[in-house]
């Protein structure tokens, strides 16, 4: 039986950083080392190229596919034929599709096993501002998202929230120019040491994110908010008991992105808040096992609901 070979994917816009990132894997990091034969398959040319004879001696044969309708199976499984690599690492186009490389049939035994995604810190707002769907495309399939040139003065929390938005299961990491990890605590736009957290609108998606990947230090706080109802049915249509999800509509980068944002709220009397309608929620937050989280989650005990007019802007953001 065949060995697996394992596939390691390298997403981002050109410039990013992907040529540096995939030097980094094979030299530094001594990937090449425990291979005898590799194979880089190169996408895009950037500023930053591949040197052919420091590859080889390390046992990396380069190929490049240059357009994506060529970027198919019958060429990757040629190539897997021809240089027989025991690994493969592939710098993807920044301007390409992400999806088909995962709804491939092939090649044989090839097996993606991890996806990385390098991001320019000091051009990524803008990016995602003015080109928010290419973005997207590139970190929605990513099991690592790297902020490189991160400066410590940037807003690491609504970097981390746009990720989150796009891809909840993605691990961040913020490299500094100088190759350092900034590893310290997303700062927040509240006070996690009040009585009452008020989430605003603005900060609403932020929040909800943070609270969902750290629901232990929420456990016990008290937070007030403006949601949407929703009730959820259960498979016969019926309204469930005692649950219903306040929630917002959050908008990544575009129309098509819109996510409903909504935790788990239990409550004797749910069935008594109407459907889509606005309300204002002051509740506590427990960390404790929910169906719907598939584990522990943070769901909210009501303290008061109060009906609330409708908001100007009914959607929240990530930025």
């Amino acid at each position: 039986m065949a060995e697996e070979i394992p596939v390691y994917l390298f997403f981002g816009f050109m410039d990013a950083g992907k040529t540096t990132l995939v030097k980094e894997t094979l030299f530094q990091n001594g990937f090449a080392d425990e291979l005898d034969r590799a194979l880089l398959i190169s996408c895009e040319d950037g500023e930053e190229e591949y040197d052919e004879a420091e590859l080889a001696k390390i046992g990396v044969s380069l190929a490049t596919i240059e357009k994506e309708e060529d970027f198919n199976v019958e060429n990757l499984q040629k190539l897997s034929d021809t240089y027989k690599p025991q690994a493969v690492f592939i710098e993807y186009n920044g301007t390409w599709e992400v999806g088909p490389i995962y709804e491939m049939d092939g090649p044989k035994d090839w097996t993606i096993v991890q996806s990385l995604c390098p991001v320019d810190a000091t051009t990524f707002e803008m990016y995602m501002k003015n080109m928010g769907v290419m973005m997207r495309e590139q970190i929605f399939k990513a099991d690592v998202v790297i902020f490189n040139r991160f400066e410590d003065s940037m807003p690491k929390s609504k970097f981390r929230a746009n990720v989150k938005g796009i891809n909840r299961p993605a691990q961040i990491v913020y490299e500094r120019a100088d190759g350092s990890i900034d590893d310290a605590p997303d700062e927040l736009p509240f006070d996690l040491d009040q009585d009452e957290i008020e989430i605003t609108d603005s900060d609403y998606a932020l929040w909800f994110m943070d609270c969902m990947d750290h629901p232990k230090k929420y456990d016990g706080k008290i937070v007030t908010f403006t949601g949407l109802v929703y009730n959820p049915t259960d498979k016969k249509g019926r309204l469930k008991d005692q649950v219903f999800v306040p929630g917002r509509f959050a908008m990544t980068c575009c129309v098509e992105d819109i996510q409903f944002l909504g935790m788990k709220c239990r409550y004797e009397d749910a069935k008594s808040i109407e459907h889509k309608s606005w309300i204002k929620i002051k509740a506590t937050v427990k960390n404790e096992f929910a169906l719907e989280y598939k584990g522990k989650g943070p769901v909210l005990y009501p303290i008061s609901i109060e009906p609330a007019e409708k908001p100007a802007d009914e959607l929240v953001y990530f930025n």
